[in-house]
């Protein structure tokens, strides 16, 4: 059976997520905010049954020029709330779950692909 945190909780597990990342890498992180939505809505090009659990949206830190700071709006981080409490049967398990996804599309903000964080158990 699906778990369901209310609005607050399911935002303090999301800070608690980003505030578990080693203050180095914190620290180095530019120009992105984190947002939460309630479900992914699919492009007009994907299946409509399409769900996400979380989305990086931006130039990675590894693709960023000299010109990239000029009027560059922030990268965004989108975790689902939705998605993630329909996967879950346990607060833990979606603590958990959140946890993983906030490093995940952290991950993709400083370059690492799908491929390697499969290869690095954080997918």
């Amino acid at each position: 059976m699906p778990i369901e945190l209310d609005e607050d909780a399911f935002e303090a597990a999301v800070t608690d997520a980003l505030d578990s990342i080693p203050p180095d890498l914190a620290q180095a992180m530019d120009n992105v905010a984190v947002f939460i939505e309630d479900e992914y809505v699919p492009g007009p090009h994907e299946d409509p049954d399409t769900e996400l659990l979380g989305l990086y949206e931006g130039t990675p830190l590894t693709e960023r020029d000299g010109w990239w700071d000029a009027g560059s709006l922030p990268d965004r981080i989108i975790i689902f709330r939705g998605p993630l409490q329909r996967l879950c049967e346990s607060r833990e398990e979606l603590v958990d779950e959140i946890r993983i996804t906030v490093i995940h599309e952290v991950a993709h903000h400083f370059g690492i692909d799908d491929a390697r964080l499969h290869e690095l158990g954080w997918a």
